[in-house]
């Protein structure tokens, strides 16, 4: 049988709505791909065995594809990571008009959900030529504030990442903005990393960042410039929104005062988060696991990784820091933490299998999904274990987000 390479590649490009420069992006053609692409699709050459077995398992069945027609609100979804903050806004009817995230894995992760590929390294991309949006949403790196990062803040490029955030509300001026990260923002430099933070989005100071901080040149041209939005902040943990982890992480939220001015957004902003401190939705964790019997031997980890997690705790008890490896069950309230790192050894959270004569096993990809309150119909295996792990390690817990959205969508409502 003769296949018609030209015909089949344009086809399943139509179908996942992609450029012929995004293709060649997801299937990690270099920097001449596109022209690539469109030799295949004009029948100049085809493409090699292993590019062609990855074009066919390329899946057109886009579970969370935009959908066309009026929205009740544009936003745009900054260091997007596999889109967990993106699902809920869209489903409260919100239409995502950019996304910027680095990751080439994650890339692929969202354009398999998403059926949109997006853009890169977001310090590239003039303020200009991102659309205009009523929300922003940014869940910005955390590793420059992370207790396993080195706690550089603002002199890491990763933690000086919130001033492009900061620059696009200086020249777009949206309505309302969420920036999620990990809880120790809260205590970095005593506190004063954040209170900087809140200071530019509140307009109350310009900040002077060193020069040789790493930095855009158009984000260091805002520093300047003064916003208005009201904001609030909180600490909340994902247990108590019906996922089994207790994951802790900073939410805040601001609206433009000059675009509500009939609105005290001050009071809304505190019954808010009032409202979202004070709720209880627990689960065990056996509601997200599957049954230990039915779980592939390939996430039981060895004789010798278990033994060596055994060493390990032992040591840290000597020292009485508390670290080692954390078993669970079924009938666990919660789990610890999952973080990126997850895929080495999966020491935060293994699985007690006793109950087959097994050692403990790590999560499966759709039990990662779960514990972070994804959908059912997420795609979790458009790349590899590996990658997959690292990808639900660094993402948001669903539920929180979709309270937190619920309530800002209200608010969006009033004049």
């Amino acid at each position: 049988m003769t296949i018609d390479y030209a015909a089949y590649i344009r086809d399943k490009r139509a179908k996942l709505g992609l450029t012929q420069r995004e293709l060649a992006e997801l299937l990690g053609l270099k920097e001449n791909g596109e022209r690539t692409v469109s030799g295949w699709e004009r029948e100049e050459h085809k493409p090699s065995p292993a590019k062609w077995q990855s074009i066919q398992t390329l899946s057109t069945d886009i579970p969370f594809r935009r959908q066309q027609g009026k929205s009740k609100f544009r936003f745009i979804d900054l260091f997007a990571g596999i889109g967990g903050i993106r699902l809920p806004f869209q489903e409260l009817g919100g239409q995502c008009v950019f996304t910027s995230e680095k990751d080439k894995f994650a890339k692929k992760t969202y354009a398999a959900n998403f059926g949109e590929l997006p853009d890169g390294d977001i310090t590239q991309v003039p303020s200009l030529n991102i659309p205009d949006h009523d929300v922003l949403l940014a869940g910005f790196p955390c590793q420059a504030f992370s207790q396993a990062g080195l706690k550089k803040g603002f002199m890491d490029t990763r933690g000086t990442l919130f001033f492009e955030a900061q620059r696009i509300l200086v020249q777009k001026r949206p309505k309302a903005f969420l920036l999620e990260n990990v809880k120790q923002l809260k205590g970095h430099d005593e506190g004063k990393t954040l209170q900087t933070i809140l200071n530019v989005l509140r307009g109350e100071n310009s900040v002077d960042i060193p020069a040789d901080a790493p930095l855009s040149d158009e984000a260091r041209d805002c520093l300047g410039h003064r916003l208005n939005y009201a904001v609030d902040f909180r600490v909340l943990v994902a247990n108590n929104f019906g996922v089994p982890q207790k994951r802790e992480r900073i939410y805040i939220v601001g609206f433009d005062r000059d675009q509500f001015k009939e609105t005290d957004l001050d009071v809304e902003l505190d019954k808010m988060f009032t409202e979202l401190s004070n709720q209880r939705s627990v689960t065990l964790l056996g509601n997200v696991l599957d049954q230990n019997a039915d779980v592939d031997e390939e996430f039981t980890i060895s004789d010798l990784l278990l033994a060596g997690h055994e060493r390990r705790r032992r040591e840290h008890a000597v020292k009485k820091n508390g670290f080692g490896f954390s078993l669970f069950n079924r009938e666990s309230l919660y789990c610890n933490t999952m973080s990126a790192r997850y895929y080495k050894d999966g020491s935060e959270i293994l699985i007690d299998q006793s109950d087959i004569g097994r050692n403990p096993r790590k999560l499966t990809p759709r039990e990662s999904a779960r514990i972070q309150g994804f959908p059912e119909n997420f795609v979790v295996d458009a790349v590899s274990n590996t990658q997959i792990w690292r990808q639900f390690g660094n993402s948001v817990s669903v539920p929180v987000i979709r309270a937190i959205a619920e309530k800002m969508v209200g608010i969006l409502r009033k004049p």
